[in-house]
């Protein structure tokens, strides 16, 4: 890529734009890979990241700034983070109101209610810590552009 002050060049465009649309393919094929799990869960997470990195498309172009890609990706980023944040909150709101409660006589009840609840996991906190530093760094981004 040139300089940011005078935007992508042509090669530049073209490599965001392979790069966007291979990510996609990418996880196409990591869901419908027959060899192992583990491959399809990261597909599955890639399907719904491509399908937000797609928003970055109409900005392959020459000419477009770098720092205007930069800040729409850190957009897209701090807009997948709520969006998990938002989906643990309404599965948990969801076990809450239309599940029954485990069982303690079982094992798999006793280790249930042994979990701490959602918002005690570190993995949300870590999620949660994202997406606040990346509101920061767009408000910064945007500061310093005007």
């Amino acid at each position: 890529m040139s300089d940011s002050s005078s935007g992508m060049s042509r090669a530049g465009a073209y490599c965001l734009e392979v790069f966007i649309i291979g990510l996609g393919v990418m996880a196409l094929v990591l869901i419908f890979q027959p060899f192992s799990i583990g491959l399809y869960a990261v597909g599955s997470g890639l399907v719904v990241l491509a399908g937000l990195i797609n928003n970055l498309l109409p900005l392959a172009q020459p000419g477009v700034k770098v720092r205007s890609v930069v800040t729409v990706a850190l957009v897209v980023a701090l807009v997948f983070c709520i969006t998990l944040l938002v989906s643990i909150t309404a599965a948990h709101l969801y076990g809450v109101f239309f599940l029954n409660p485990p069982d303690p006589n079982t094992l798999a009840g006793k280790a249930q209610l042994a979990t701490p609840p959602f918002y005690k996991q570190a993995f949300v906190w870590e999620i949660a810590a994202a997406a606040v530093i990346l509101a920061l760094v767009v408000t910064a981004l945007n500061k310093t552009a005007r």
